[in-house]
């Protein structure tokens, strides 16, 4: 019940930051064309991808070129589409005008759609400069941005550091543990070679919240180890088939297993 409770309450916290993080009180926004754009992009951001909220978003801009929401959630749409090009002119604009508030949201965008890992870790890094003791967390709520940093790393093949990062935010004071932490981890000591430290973080995932890509990880520290692995491949393919897997919205996760991978095992 605990766990369920963990997840479901940040499941929750997700749904009040995707619902409120447009909304902005123009009543505390300075001089009277921000105020106006202000409430231009407030109208806007409830009609998201409409011809009408990106002909709002360019008066807004056009009104005051300083607020910097309006060039985020102008590009939004474009990072939906696939329009990764218009995307960045745009979020390279809200970065420019206000770093603190966008280069997080800019970082994680950068690894999850883009996998510009390098660019990842570079807005990750800046960004502690304004928020020295937490990142926060990534867009989707499944990571904290500490992790997505370590991830970068990973993919550009430095797994100890990246291993290292994850590692600390794990035992840090407050730290609110993401979805697939433990996951993320173990595939990382994988990779080193470390199989006891990965069987290590396999386990701890699947007692707080199990999926096809952990077992079948599971599967092949068994193999490695000459033990019998078929049992868990056999759990993996189950799994898989029943739709419990890493899954997002509009792009794949990272260390993503695929039903083909499962079964060649």
């Amino acid at each position: 019940m605990e766990k369920f409770q963990r997840y479901y309450l940040s499941f929750l916290m997700l749904i009040v930051y995707t619902n409120t993080i447009a909304q902005v009180n123009c009543n505390a926004v300075g001089g009277e064309n921000c105020k106006k754009a202000c409430e231009l992009y407030n109208w806007a951001s409830d009609r998201q991808g409409s011809r009408e909220s990106q002909e709002a978003f360019d008066k807004a801009i056009g009104l005051c070129p300083d607020f910097s929401n309006s060039y985020m959630e102008k590009a939004v749409p474009y990072l939906k589409n696939g329009d990764f090009v218009t995307w960045k002119i745009l979020i390279d604009k809200a970065v420019a005008v206000d770093p603190k508030m966008h280069l997080g949201y800019r970082g994680w965008c950068k690894f999850q759609f883009l996998r510009d890992y390098n660019g990842a870790v570079q807005d990750l890094e800046a960004l502690k400069k304004y928020y020295p003791e937490d990142l926060g967390r990534s867009l989707n709520g499944d990571y904290h941005l500490e992790v997505v940093k370590a991830m970068a790393y990973s993919a550009l093949g430095q797994k100890e550091k990246a291993a290292a990062i994850i590692e600390k935010a794990l035992v840090s004071k407050g730290y609110f543990k993401g979805m697939y932490d433990h996951y993320q981890l173990g595939v990382t000591y994988f990779e080193l070679g470390r199989y006891d430290k990965a069987s290590e973080n396999f386990e701890k995932q699947s007692k707080e919240y199990d999926f096809a890509e952990n077992i079948y990880f599971k599967s092949k520290v068994s193999k490695i180890r000459n033990k019998d692995y078929l049992d868990l491949k056999t759990l993996a393919l189950g799994t898989y088939d029943e739709g419990k897997t890493m899954k997002d919205v509009y792009t794949h996760h990272f260390n993503k297993v695929y039903r083909k991978q499962i079964e060649a095992l």
